[in-house]
């Protein structure tokens, strides 16, 4: 059975009636269309550079930004593009470059004759293997968060936490190191010379449904002197708004069930809806916020300084307004090795935190030492002792003692009525 099929994209006003139709005829299979709705022009462009083949971008005439530059961006893709006219809007579309103009007002036939005319079809995706349930009582993988304001060394000691936690035999299914950062920049500290694959194929390709763990391990790259795998993150911090909320929750369950351990490096801005007052800026950092609130620990790594301390408890107080439940472990890079220095650091950060947020242990401060890694980043091989000791021992303490969130069943919706009733017997 042939399973090709024209994969669309469409901008247009929300109410547009044309935008309607075309997404009923799709969901209806009437028209042999897939079709992807895009909120903004800025998520069409993000979608044409993720890489993912696209037949053609249907743009009502009538969005200001449909313009020569969001043309040519689709042209470069390899998408053709078909203006639907707006009697409020006139200009040469074709000059701008355009395939093809649609009336406001078409039907099925002359949708798909346009398409046939200027557009190619995308081989439908294998479906992917749905593997079977967990065993019962079976958990999913640990998850460790690591994250701090920039230039604090975040990256380095995500990438000693997977050494470590690989190096341990509690965890022999397996340690991924996940790049969760709009800025992805593990694939540059790894020497990784691919683009691909990485967080954007895996997110993909849960879609429609849930690899099993060899598909899932196939989307990484083994780190054989560390003893860890690693899945590439972003290409572009645009890149983002291709990402789907639902099948990124998806794609991050199958991690969980793939490895014994993950190691996500991301960012520490953590914003949502609540602080913010915008949707956008929630759906931008949504990464990071899925990465902390699941996180069993969040690892926060600042610099042992004035300046360092103040930012590593700004950050730990962002860490509890995102929601993250799990035991918070601070870091102090950089450190100095005077005992008394270290004392007075350690009491200026509880300190500091207890202030902010009276009711939440911090755990910590583990002090790593300057040491000059990127020599060894270059060389691909294993980071010092100093480095991945104090980190990975005190992650597996606070696992070891319990510290560990456990997740409990979500409560179950109960009809009125459906559990019966019950009266006090009748006396006398």
């Amino acid at each position: 059975m042939n399973r090709d099929r024209f994969v669309v994209l469409g901008v247009a006003p929300a109410r547009a009636p044309w935008f309607r139709a075309v997404g009923q005829w799709a969901h209806a299979a009437s028209v042999p269309v897939e079709f992807l709705k895009c909120l903004s022009p800025e998520e069409v462009r993000a979608r044409l550079g993720s890489g993912q083949p696209f037949s053609a971008l249907l743009a009502d005439a009538g969005v200001p930004a449909v313009d020569r530059d969001l043309l040519s961006a689709a042209a470069r893709a390899d998408c053709a593009v078909v203006v639907v006219e707006n009697t409020r809007v006139r200009r040469d579309w074709l000059a701008l470059g355009a395939s093809a103009t649609l009336p406001a007002d078409f039907d099925r036939e002359q949708l798909v004759s346009v398409l046939l005319q200027h557009a190619v079809h995308v081989a439908a995706p294998e479906e992917p293997a749905i593997p079977a349930e967990p065993a019962p009582g079976t958990e999913p993988g640990l998850v460790v968060a690591v994250t701090g304001p920039g230039g604090t060394g975040t990256s380095t000691a995500t990438i000693a936490l997977a050494q470590g936690l690989a190096a341990d035999r509690r965890w022999r299914g397996g340690v991924v190191l996940v790049d969760l950062c709009l800025r992805a920049e593990q694939a540059m500290l790894h020497d990784v010379q691919e683009v691909g694959p990485g967080l954007h194929e895996l997110v993909d390709a849960h879609r429609v449904g849930i690899l099993a763990p060899p598909a899932v391990r196939g989307l990484t790259f083994n780190v054989l002197e560390r003893r860890y795998d690693l899945l590439l993150g972003l290409r572009r911090a645009r890149f983002w708004a291709a990402l789907r909320p639902r099948a990124l929750e998806a794609a991050f369950e199958s991690l969980s069930a793939s490895y014994a351990a993950l190691v996500c490096d991301v960012d520490s801005d953590l914003e949502g809806e609540a602080e913010s007052g915008s949707l956008d800026v929630e759906e931008r950092n949504g990464l990071s916020r899925m990465a902390v609130q699941r996180a069993d620990v969040v690892v926060a790594v600042g610099t042992a300084s004035m300046k360092g301390v103040h930012s590593l408890a700004v950050v730990i107080a962002d860490l509890h307004e995102a929601g993250a439940d799990g035991a918070v472990l601070a870091a102090l890079n950089f450190a100095p090795r005077s005992p008394r220095t270290r004392a007075e650091f350690t009491a200026a950060l509880h300190q500091i935190v207890g202030a902010t947020s009276p009711d939440r242990p911090l755990f910590g401060p583990v002090f790593l030492p300057e040491r000059k890694v990127d020599t060894m980043l270059r060389d691909g091989v294993p980071l010092p002792a100093a480095l991945v000791d104090p980190l990975s021992g005190a992650v597996v303490a606070l696992v070891t003692d319990g510290t560990r969130r456990r997740s409990t069943p979500a409560p179950l919706p109960v009809r009125p009525g459906s559990l019966g009733t019950w009266a006090e017997p009748a006396t006398g």
